[in-house]
């Protein structure tokens, strides 16, 4: 059975924004034009972290994934939330994290703990797009938006541990990452396929 929330409501990160940054972003920028920024730069923090250059790459990621939150933020203040939206935002989201996941999780923390990720990331997308063509637009929900918050915190701590040397953070990413799955678990599940 699927868990419905109405896609207009706030969350709390929606609160803090809406009195911080969204007073900065000019009214014609709009949430579909911060997803496709984000769709189009994702190839471009793959490339740094990929030929090592952290110092541009991990603020750069960081950035990026904090997009994730902040054109969903827009779309519910200013009221502009679409289908196109409502659908693309998390393929963005799956797209930045899957492919990080793929260069970075994979290779420095297990292949199949990397695949474990994506193979669900992937269903969500299929439960979304099924969901879609059955003319039902689901907005994120707080398992999703969960889920999405550690998947960034722990391959920013994976990011970090390379950049900076320190192995001890390796295990932090992992639990992080570990909780993230089970969210995303959740998410897929309360979606309902």
């Amino acid at each position: 059975m699927a868990f419905e929330r109405d896609p207009k409501k706030l969350f709390p990160h929606d609160y803090l924004l809406k009195y911080t940054i969204v007073p900065l972003i000019p009214s014609f920028i709009t949430p579909n034009a911060v997803t496709i920024f984000r769709l189009v730069c994702t190839p471009v923090a793959l490339w740094f972290l990929y030929i090592e250059n952290y110092a541009v790459g991990v603020p750069f990621f960081v950035f990026l994934a904090f997009t994730d939150a902040l054109d969903g933020t827009l779309a519910r203040l200013r009221n502009k939330i679409t289908a196109w939206g409502t659908f693309y935002d998390p393929v963005a989201d799956k797209l930045l994290i899957g492919s990080v996941v793929l260069l970075v999780v994979a290779k420095y923390v297990g292949l199949l703990f990397g695949l474990t990720i994506i193979g669900i990331e992937v269903a969500i997308i299929l439960g979304a797009h099924h969901r879609r063509r059955k003319g039902k637009f689901h907005g994120a929900n707080v398992f999703g938006k969960t889920k999405m918050f550690l998947q960034v915190a722990g391959v920013t701590l994976l990011l970090i541990s390379i950049w900076s040397g320190w192995e001890v953070i390796v295990p932090y990413s992992v639990a992080t990452l570990s909780l993230a799955i089970v969210f995303a678990v959740i998410s897929l599940l309360t979606y309902g396929l």
